[in-house]
């Protein structure tokens, strides 16, 4: 199955879950070092390759950071051609002054949000569900 594409459907059952912990977004040009299993993500750039890991993981890597973010999950299934989820999220959590980063893998949305804003920004996410 590829996942929900109705934009109505995904916005009432996106359920959002806060994954506990601290997350990082750092920037490496050698992967060597880190095993698949300790990060959450790796994304290829020209630059270099950002990963995403827990905040303890990256400390004991050695690897720098600039931003401390909370991991959001958006636990309905949605397709990758479904158009307009990631507006309608973003844009809410814009409305209050929420920077979002958002990853879109095969199953879920996932959202990383400032540290300070995780319960704000649940608030509003579950708000699309009522």
């Amino acid at each position: 199955m590829s996942g929900e594409k109705n934009l109505a459907m995904l916005l009432k059952s996106m359920k959002p879950k806060h994954n506990i912990g601290e997350f990082v977004f750092c920037k490496t040009e050698d992967l060597d070092q880190i095993k698949l299993s300790q990060v959450i993500m790796t994304f290829k750039e020209d630059e270099s390759t950002t990963v995403i890991a827990k905040k303890e993981v990256a400390d004991q890597l050695g690897l720098e950071y600039t931003f401390i973010a909370s991991w959001i999950t958006l636990t309905v299934h949605s397709s990758l051609e479904a158009v307009g989820l990631t507006a309608a999220f973003s844009n809410a959590l814009s409305d209050h002054g929420i920077s979002c980063n958002v990853v879109a893998a095969y199953y879920h949305d996932h959202i990383f949000v400032d540290t300070k804003d995780t319960a704000k920004a649940m608030e509003i996410l579950h708000t699309f569900s009522k």
